[in-house]
């Protein structure tokens, strides 16, 4: 009976992933580069950049979206200065909303990130003379979020995103806004 249970959950499984693997459109649909707004937990807010590519629909009205972002802030306070660093390494799924104006796509998504964190410290004490320190560290992240994108003309798009990254120690906020061109048209 159990060999009989786990042979159809195991067939219901392949039927369904072959029916979504037969509605999914996966390919390198668009490439785009942002600017952002980042603010870090217990930091004022730095500037951000980033590059994304629009793997297509993993499903319907779900596309796929691999990104590599990056802030870093700076801080002189004290006779000492301070930095701290995040390269994002990741990927998000976006639901687009169907909408009766097929110009405006809002989306709401979730994704993870591997993020490589850096920081240092330096100092000079008297007597002492300069004294510095720095760590690095890689964690992993949960991004959740959403947004619009609309067609600026046939191959490029405009996009407007708020992001919330939940990372141990470094969660951050981002408004990013970008421009997306599409491939192979």
């Amino acid at each position: 009976m159990k060999r009989k249970a786990l042979f159809l959950v195991l067939a219901l499984g392949l039927l369904s992933a072959q029916q979504a693997m037969a509605q999914s459109n996966i390919g390198l649909r668009a490439i785009g580069a942002t600017a952002a707004f980042v603010s870090p937990e217990n930091s004022d807010g730095t500037f951000g950049l980033g590059v994304f590519a629009d793997l297509g629909q993993i499903a319907p009205h779900i596309g796929l979206e691999p990104h590599i972002e990056f802030w870093s802030k700076s801080v002189d306070e004290f006779g000492a200065s301070s930095s701290l660093r995040d390269v994002t390494v990741g990927a998000r799924g976006k639901y687009y909303f169907e909408v009766q104006n097929p110009k405006i796509r809002p989306f709401a998504g979730a994704g993870l990130g591997l993020h490589f964190l850096h920081s240092e410290v330096s100092t000079t004490l008297p007597g002492f003379g300069p004294m510095s320190a720095s760590a690095s560290d890689t964690k992993l992240g949960l991004d959740l979020g959403g947004g619009l994108a609309t067609p600026i003309n046939a191959k490029n798009d405009f996009r407007a995103e708020a992001w919330y990254g939940i990372v141990s120690d470094v969660s951050q906020f981002a408004l990013r806004v970008g421009i997306s061109h599409k491939l192979g048209m």
